[in-house]
């Protein structure tokens, strides 16, 4: 679907065969999903401590403290970088943590919201980072994964595919002038009710109408 089709309730009725010789036991599935998280924690061992350090000229122990940062990203409902804190929670100079956060952005990890496209490179202020996607999120957060931010997660990593996102001052998101709240089948529109194009955004329900 394009962002139109989205706003507009633009449906269609997708077929699917299913081919039940190809199910498997239950058993090969938990251990299939056992050998799929371990690799999913190597590619990120991988990327934080070795892909990136080497790009950037860094050595093994930063790597690991870059590790360190996205756990503690993983485990924030959501991430909202206070720069002085983190320093001192990862152990690093204020003035490199930036440049680590767009090294990890640039390297699929995570997503930072801005509020703006404009300035210099299109790189505004940094309100909220994410994990860059609802699979990173499981996988980091495990039990500790809040439901708000998974949906939040997942909205923004569509999105921004093909949209310049950035963070509202009322609501949630914003993209071409339109404001998005994100939130399950109860949330209401108080957020949004003094925004002239404002839209719910809901997890959790059938089909939308009118601007949810």
């Amino acid at each position: 679907y394009t962002f139109d089709a989205i706003i507009y309730h633009f449906t269609k009725i997708v077929t699917i065969q299913y081919n039940f010789s190809n199910i498997h036991l239950a058993s090969f599935q938990f251990s299939a999903n056992i050998i799929s998280n371990l690799c999913r924690y190597q590619i990120i061992n991988l990327t934080m401590e070795v892909d990136i350090p080497q790009y950037a000229n860094m050595n093994v122990s930063t790597g690991r403290k870059l590790k360190k940062l996205l756990g503690i990203i993983a485990m924030s409902v959501p991430f909202k970088p206070v720069m002085d804190k983190i320093a001192k929670m990862v152990n690093v100079s204020r003035n490199d943590l930036s440049d680590y956060f767009l090294y990890m952005e640039n390297s699929g990890m995570i997503a930072q919201l801005r509020n703006t496209t404009n300035g210099i490179m299109g790189l505004g202020k940094i309100e909220k980072v994410y994990l860059d996607n609802p699979n990173l999120a499981y996988l980091l957060g495990e039990e500790s994964s809040n439901i708000g931010n998974i949906r939040e997660t997942f909205f923004f990593n569509l999105m921004r595919v093909q949209n310049k996102v950035i963070v509202s001052k009322q609501s949630d998101f914003e993209i071409q002038g339109m404001t998005f709240e994100v939130g399950g089948k109860n949330k209401g529109q108080k957020q949004i009710s003094s925004v002239e194009r404002g839209y719910v955004v809901k997890d959790d329900i059938e089909y939308g109408s009118d601007n949810i």
